[in-house]
């Protein structure tokens, strides 16, 4: 039963950050959310991990997103995908808010996430190295979990980090 305190939160434990890590984990695409010219915008982006569990996309510049990650940084993922049957809002969902951090192609960590994301989505190989295509990092600020009815849940950036 929810906190009184919390409203429809419930204290988050370790099911939540469990679940919560799944779903980053096991992500394959995520809509963004981002500000294009002060205006909400959405998207479907791929989606994989870095060594350290967060998450991470290869997108082009082409993109509108790209280019309103560029001008505003904050942006929000959502991940988790409805299941073959039942109501679509029963099934886990997590909101991330998180701050965009793109990776030079210079810097010292490109190779490792490039080989990471390789392993990961092996079909990025048809266009990894397009000149047009950076990674960009979603940086956790805090998230939602919508574990189905009646299990919400706020988590903080420590709550989403791997556990092991």
């Amino acid at each position: 039963m929810p906190d009184a305190a919390l409203g429809p939160l419930r204290p988050t434990d370790d099911d939540a950050r469990a679940q919560a890590r799944d779903l980053i984990d096991t992500a394959r695409f995520a809509a963004l959310g981002v500000l294009s010219d002060g205006v909400p915008m959405v998207s479907r982006v791929a989606l994989a991990t870095d060594a350290c569990g967060t998450p991470v996309s290869l997108i082009s510049d082409l993109a509108l997103h790209t280019a309103a990650l560029r001008a505003t940084p904050a942006c929000s993922l959502l991940l988790g995908e409805p299941g073959a049957k039942g109501d679509p809002l029963t099934h886990p969902r997590l909101t991330l808010q998180a701050r965009a951090e793109f990776i030079a192609r210079d810097s010292a960590d490109h190779p490792r996430l490039r080989a990471r994301y390789l392993d990961l989505r092996p079909k990025s190989a048809l266009y990894l190295d397009f000149a047009d295509f950076n990674f960009v990092r979603f940086v956790p600020a805090a998230a939602m979990l919508n574990g189905g009815f009646g299990r919400a849940f706020h988590l903080t950036p420590a709550d989403l980090a791997p556990r092991g």
